[in-house]
């Protein structure tokens, strides 16, 4: 794994930096969301602008003054963490958890049952299964595991 410095964690600079969170998203969506059909990509990333990243504050993660991930919150639920995929496993993932973490006890996050990595990486940090659905938000058939921090 070749060294880098830490993720540097900051606040999206606004719309003129979405087109890059969008191709954040689109690297990782297409490295571990293999349930979802290229229009079911195509569909969600027309609305990441639109709808989903107006919708929540956004935490930008750098690495080496390149964006490889964000986070998305409101209130208690982070509602979005996507890292590039050619930057897994470089600690921008977990700086990002982290830090929702540490700024909100009880931090909740929903992850599609069907992606095994997200499940694990959720797991390994502490967040515990409180809950799932059979159908995600907007009553598709993508099962959610209901996830919670722990609060000590």
């Amino acid at each position: 794994m070749p060294e880098v410095d830490a993720a540097r964690l900051r606040p999206c600079r606004g719309r003129d930096e979405w087109p890059v969170l969008v191709q954040v998203w689109l690297s990782a969506v297409e490295a571990t969301h293999d349930f979802l059909t290229a229009d079911d990509i195509a569909g969600y990333r027309a609305r990441l602008s639109t709808e989903f990243l107006p919708a929540v504050q956004v935490t930008v993660a750098e690495i080496d003054g390149r964006v490889v991930g964000f986070a998305g919150q409101t209130g208690r639920r982070l509602e979005m963490l996507f890292v590039d995929a050619a930057s897994r496993g470089l600690g921008a993932g977990s700086a990002l958890l982290a830090a929702a973490m540490s700024t909100t006890p009880g931090l909740l996050v929903d992850v599609n049952e069907q992606n095994p990595q997200a499940v694990g990486f959720y797991l390994r940090h502490g967040l515990r299964v409180v809950g799932r659905s059979p159908t995600d938000g907007e009553g598709r058939p993508f099962p959610l595991l209901h996830l919670a921090a722990t609060t000590s």
